[in-house]
């Protein structure tokens, strides 16, 4: 099955940060640079920051309709599909903002592990991880590894797509990596598996041979 990385892979910015710079009081980047620092983990800094977003459920949904998305990626998931793949959005961002996305891009059915974005007031927003996990080396709000070890024991092998830091503690658990960005460079150094592509139309290409591949071993 395919497990993908939602802000700045499938979507072309990382909608959390837009968000922030939008809406956010001050305060959040002071948090952002502690948790490069590493004095505090991701779901600590982004628990922070949620909480000073300063914005009304209408404004969030206005700013949500001009996120965009690799436009390669619906082909991508049909793709996977006729190949008998599942597609599953595994996020350390938010539930609410990557549904709303996906939706107004026709990818309303995929399903999407993330953060919960709950509102507690006409302007005031708060971060929950119902997928956190004490065990978490990143200290993430959705502890990836432990979703690819779910995928992994009911489906066997995954494929994960990523682009960044999140991604980096994942992608030397996967069975094989479709790296962007700065995923690259890590795997490179990690002597991770993994190919390095821009787009999802190059992405797509190589899902397709991997599966073949894969096919011809087993044969």
């Amino acid at each position: 099955m395919v497990q993908s990385d939602f802000d700045g892979t499938i979507s072309l910015e990382d909608v959390t940060d837009s968000l922030l710079e939008r809406f956010g009081r001050p305060g959040w980047r002071e948090l952002e640079d502690a948790w490069e620092r590493g004095d505090i983990g991701s779901r600590e800094c982004m628990k922070g920051q949620i909480a000073l977003l300063d914005m009304s459920v209408g404004e969030l949904q206005a700013h949500l309709a001009t996120i965009e998305i690799d436009p390669h990626f619906p082909g991508f998931v049909r793709e996977a599909r006729r190949l008998g793949l599942p597609v599953q959005v595994v996020s350390d961002g938010l539930d609410h903002v990557i549904r709303t996305v996906l939706e107004l891009h026709g990818l309303g059915d995929l399903p999407v592990i993330a953060n919960r974005l709950v509102q507690t007031g006409a302007r005031s927003w708060q971060l929950q991880s119902p997928w956190a996990s004490a065990a978490c080396s990143r200290a993430s709000g959705n502890c990836k590894c432990e979703r690819l070890a779910e995928q992994q024991a009911a489906h066997g092998r995954v494929l994960y797509v990523g682009d960044s830091t999140s991604d980096f503690c994942v992608s030397g658990k996967a069975d094989f990596v479709l790296a962007k960005y700065k995923l690259i460079e890590h795997c490179v150094s990690h002597g991770i598996a993994h190919a390095p592509f821009v787009g999802f139309d190059q992405a797509t290409v190589l899902m397709r041979d991997i599966v073949t591949v894969r096919e011809r071993v087993a044969a």
